[in-house]
């Protein structure tokens, strides 16, 4: 039978572990030669003990017994703990080859896969995925090496009730066939539905404050409930499916017990078997049963790790950013141009971005408005190559992006965004996010240029205070300042300011508008703002409508144009007036 390729693409992730699986396999036909031993030990107890002169020395019973089951239970022993190493270096193997993809994978990625359903596969599905491995691996040596022995050794004691009790073994694998496809086709779904109930509670836990101010409970615990009542009624498939295969093996072993005993005891009367040598048949015949047992079930867990192997594989394997490329200087000048630039999302027919054409000076700060959906953070995103351009050419100081290392590229870029991303550590490594050595003075002297000092001094471990998920300790102003710290701290000579100011009191960004001034100060920025008062002093405004460029200018002479830009500014201070 040719073994399906994601379980031959598993085992042999297991090659650098083929010394302690060696002795895993070595402990696994001790166990299954030990089988025979305990009928056989019984058949001589029987035939020369039980009689009137017995020729069997008392002492050597207890001796073989409980030889027998010492040897049993150190090669038992080897073989689960030698499995469970391999098996537990082979599960983080694979966590953290999703992991290093993550990593790697483009911002896209993320629109077609639900962060519930990668954590269920980093979590979940790469559990079955070894249970897998592990259970076929453990059944295909250990129990079919016992099968065989103990097959041998019925037929050493008795060749025609052998040739009965091999009726169970064609029968056992029928059954086995046609189970597996209902079993893996309901393991898909279930696989498919437990992603949906862990995006359910990573939404819930998520959206806490959302969830009570809107009266969402009620809503969650349905959706919650669904999933789980779904996954339950999967399950029960599932067990259903499985568990036919045991009273079905069960049954066609009682029927091929009886037929043994019928022929043994017609055997008896004419002489040709006595006591020991068929209650050592009946015994050796009953322990086979176990290791079939054990091999009819292995389908579960085989199509259980096939199910899911489909959605690890698939992440392992999904289309990492590109690689290679020009490595840049330590530091660029920062000149930006963007040639006949456009951009479609794929799956959509119209273009967010169409004809842009731009030339940003080193060290020009350029403001990019418009109304929402006009393409200003598209535009944005297309410089880091968080999205790659599908027409014309982005370049940085003369240099094609597409050409430069990604990691070098974005080297030479700080960003302070709207969505504000912490991480649950210190505030000091917080700020010195990404440097392997990070500076203390640096930190502090970038803390203090964001306003942080009121946070630092309330916190009980000022800089090395552990901020919480996502920096839950902390207000929003808070968050958006440790963010601006963290791109002082970086001091990249390209600055992207995506409503960075947005989460921020009026006196909080009265004080870290002055900061980002500072920061601004001989960098190239790129600065996306709605509140059009925060970028009157830019050195030039571009207005993007439905991803074209309709006007450029400053301040004033946008205003003196009357045109997109002035009406916007009327609008938004009409606004502010009124508020």
């Amino acid at each position: 039978m040719k073994l399906p390729e994601n379980f031959r693409r598993a085992v042999r992730m297991l090659a650098p572990y083929k010394a302690r699986l060696v002795v895993a396999f070595i402990g696994m036909i001790v166990t299954a030669a030990t089988e025979p031993m305990f009928p056989a030990v019984l058949r001589l107890i029987l035939d020369r003990g039980f009689v009137a002169k017995p020729t069997i020395a008392l002492w050597m019973v207890p001796v073989a017994v409980i030889g027998i089951f010492v040897l049993r239970g150190i090669s038992t022993f080897t073989t689960a703990y030698m499995m469970t190493w391999v098996s537990s270096r082979l599960l983080n193997e694979l966590r953290g080859q999703i992991f290093q993809r993550l990593l790697a994978v483009p911002s896209g990625f993320y629109v077609h896969h639900s962060f519930g359903g990668v954590i269920n596969s980093i979590m979940f599905e790469t559990q079955q995925i070894v249970d897998m491995v592990r259970n076929v691996l453990t059944s295909a040596i250990r129990d079919l090496l016992t099968v065989i022995v103990l097959l041998g050794f019925l037929l050493w004691l008795n060749w025609w009730l052998t040739f009965i009790a091999l009726i169970l073994l064609p029968l056992t694998a029928i059954v086995v066939r046609l189970t597996g496809k209902r079993v893996r086709r309901l393991t898909k779904g279930l696989l498919t539905v437990n992603a949906e109930l862990t995006q359910v509670i990573e939404e819930t836990t998520r959206a806490q404050q959302v969830i009570k101010i809107f009266g969402g409970q009620e809503y969650e615990r349905r959706r919650f409930s669904e999933r789980a009542g779904e996954l339950i009624r999967y399950s029960m498939r599932m067990a259903s499916a499985q568990a036919m295969t045991v009273p079905i093996t069960q049954l066609m072993a009682a029927c091929a017990v009886a037929l043994v005993i019928v022929i043994a005891l017609m055997q008896s009367a004419s002489g040709e078997a006595t006591v020991g040598g068929f209650v050592s048949f009946i015994t050796a015949m009953l322990m086979l049963l176990t290791p079939l047992k054990r091999l009819a079930e292995v389908n579960g867990p085989l199509q259980r790790g096939l199910a899911a192997s489909e959605a690890v594989y698939a992440l392992i394997d999904a289309p990492a950013e590109r690689t290679g490329g020009q490595v840049l200087p330590a530091r660029v000048r920062g000149e930006i141009e963007f040639a006949g630039v456009g951009f479609t999302y794929p799956g959509q027919a119209r273009p967010a971005l169409s004809g842009i054409d731009l030339h940003i000076q080193p060290g020009e700060t350029v403001a990019f408005v418009g109304m929402s959906g006009g393409g200003k953070s598209t535009l944005v995103a297309l410089v880091p190559e968080f999205l790659a351009v599908t027409e014309g050419e982005i370049r940085l100081d003369g240099r094609p992006i597409g050409a430069l290392s990604l990691a070098s590229l974005r080297s030479q870029i700080a960003m302070v965004s709207q969505n504000v991303v912490l991480f649950d550590d210190t505030l000091a490594s917080n700020i010195a996010y990404g440097d392997e050595a990070p500076d203390p003075a640096r930190v502090l002297a970038a803390a203090q240029a964001a306003y942080l000092q009121d946070v630092i001094a309330g916190l009980p471990e000022g800089l090395q205070t552990r901020i919480g998920d996502n920096g839950s300790r902390l207000s929003g102003g808070q968050r958006q300042r440790v963010a601006i710290a963290r791109a002082i701290y970086k001091d990249a000579p390209i600055l992207i300011l995506d409503e960075a100011t947005s989460a921020l009191d009026t006196e909080s960004e009265r004080a870290v508008q002055a900061a980002l001034e500072a920061l601004m100060r001989g960098r190239t920025t790129l600065v996306i703002a709605h509140r059009l008062s925060t970028i009157e002093r830019a050195d030039r405004i571009v207005v993007l409508v439905e991803g074209r460029i309709v006007e450029t200018g400053s301040h004033a002479r946008l205003l003196e144009q009357n045109g997109v830009y002035a009406s916007l500014y009327r609008l938004q201070f009409t606004e502010e007036l009124s508020s």
